[in-house]
């Protein structure tokens, strides 16, 4: 049984937790430190959907929980800037925020010891090719680790912190933090109890429901962030290759015709394959590229998200993008769905006999359907718009066997109100990552959880 007194009480393993528990230990190495994990250790994090790729339906994914997070089995792409991934820029100031995303750059360069990864520098010809066809590229230097480079990284940084002294706990579902006489009680979904003088909550974006609780708990107000709704999509990756080989990640910003709307198309995967992601039991379409050549695939994904910010007094943006999923799911016989662009502009279900005979091979086994009828009109319009207008700088992204994967959603609608510039909700609890509604990525993230983590360390002075 672990010891149930810490100073600090990192609740989730993601890279901001990761990077906070790493820095505290850096500045005082005396600290009692433990970080709490719903999920499990990061070498036992095995996705059982096996080689047909069809989701298992663990009760907690192996894919989006455990120690290293969601980012874990991403292909580990890092912005080493501030143009996208978040708003911390606006929160710190552009310099303090490039100061510490700068900083969790030197830890990945310190425990990345398969070789120095790869970055990619900002691009001006493939800049002006997309604002001369109404696309905006948000475009800056990103490095790439890959998927199994980027877990061996994680491997090592959450070795090192557990050498260095920090407790870490999996399968700690945290369900509650109360406040005591000299800090908080946490409980946890499996009977267990800590207590801690200071609180970094760290959940990410999968808990968002936690978060929001604790918000209610304690009188912390909360304001609706936007939610984005839409497609994994893949196709052969020659079609962006131009792109991919020049700067890697295309990101690029569209804003529609029919209803002026702002949709995205980010989380570039080149060589990649498609995967399913456990939501609560929601099963949604999200993507990952290993860095190895030999574990390439001829295909490419990326999502394309449509961006929607509800007005008062709708105030459940989490819940609409779920229930849209849920039905996805339902059509989908309890997986995602896959329609060939082709059979979707012609008003047809895709159906296995044209799915067998397709170009593109899928990746993810996924049920065909008809994604039609889940996503609203709205969505789906401006979905079709993006693909058009993308087709127009990568010719062949809007061919008939490209293939469409619904849903694929990201939440951003919990976003409190700190008390001041430390991320702190009440005295002596903060917040960072994907859950504060401030982060979008890994670098921001964990240039968040050290910054947090310097302001706790004053603290304790």
């Amino acid at each position: 049984m672990p010891e149930n007194r810490y100073d600090i009480v990192i609740i989730g393993g993601g890279i901001g937790g990761l990077m906070s528990a790493y820095r505290l230990q850096k500045r005082d190495p005396g600290l009692k430190i433990a970080i709490t994990e719903a999920g499990n250790v990061l070498e036992k994090r095995v996705c059982p959907a096996g080689k047909n790729s069809t989701c298992a339906h663990c009760k907690i994914c192996n894919i989006t929980n455990g120690f290293a997070g969601a980012g874990a089995f991403s292909d580990g792409k890092f912005n080493l800037g501030t143009a996208y991934g978040g708003t911390l820029g606006e929160e710190l100031g552009e310099d303090v925020a490039n100061k510490y995303i700068n900083e969790v750059d030197n830890i990945l360069n310190e425990y990345c010891t398969s070789g120095i990864p790869q970055v990619y520098k900002s691009n001006d010809e493939l800049r002006l090719k997309c604002i001369q066809n109404n696309l905006r590229l948000l475009d800056m230097n990103v490095k790439h680790l890959g998927t199994d480079n980027n877990f061996l990284t994680m491997q090592n940084i959450i070795r090192a912190i557990s050498e260095a002294g920090a407790v870490l706990l999996h399968f700690y579902e945290c369900t509650g933090v109360e406040r005591t006489g000299s800090g908080y009680r946490l409980s946890y979904a499996n009977g267990e109890t800590l207590e801690a003088k200071k609180v970094i909550i760290a959940t990410g974006r999968s808990g968002a429901n936690f978060v929001a609780g604790f918000c209610r708990q304690h009188g912390v107000k909360m304001r609706s962030n936007h939610i984005d709704i839409g497609v994994r999509v893949e196709m052969k990756d020659i079609i962006w290759r131009e792109f991919s080989e020049k700067i890697y990640e295309p990101k690029i910003l569209y804003k529609t015709k029919t209803f002026e709307d702002r949709c995205r198309m980010f989380c570039f995967n080149q060589g990649g394959l498609v995967s399913a992601e456990n939501n609560h039991g929601i099963i949604t379409a999200n993507g990952h590229a290993f860095a190895q050549a030999d574990k390439k695939t001829d295909n490419c994904n990326f999502a394309i998200l449509s961006s929607i910010r509800f007005t008062e007094p709708f105030n459940q943006p989490t819940e609409y993008a779920e229930n849209i999923s849920r039905l996805a799911n339902m059509i989908g016989n309890g997986n995602v769905l896959v329609q060939r662009f082709g059979d979707l502009i012609r008003g047809r279900r895709t159906n296995e006999h044209r799915l067998q005979q397709n170009t593109v091979i899928p990746t993810l086994k996924a049920t065909a359907g008809d994604i039609s009828l889940v996503l609203p009109h709205r969505i789906l319009t401006n979905i079709i718009e993006t693909i058009y207008a993308l087709d127009k700088v990568a010719p062949g992204t809007a061919n008939d066997d490209t293939l469409l994967y619904g849903c694929e959603s990201k939440y951003y609608s919990i976003r409190p109100e700190f008390m001041n510039n430390k991320f702190e909700l009440i005295d002596g609890v903060y917040i960072i990552g994907d859950g504060s509604g401030i982060c979008r990525g890994l670098s921001q993230s964990g240039a968040m959880g050290i910054y947090v983590a310097d302001q706790i360390a004053e603290c304790l002075k």
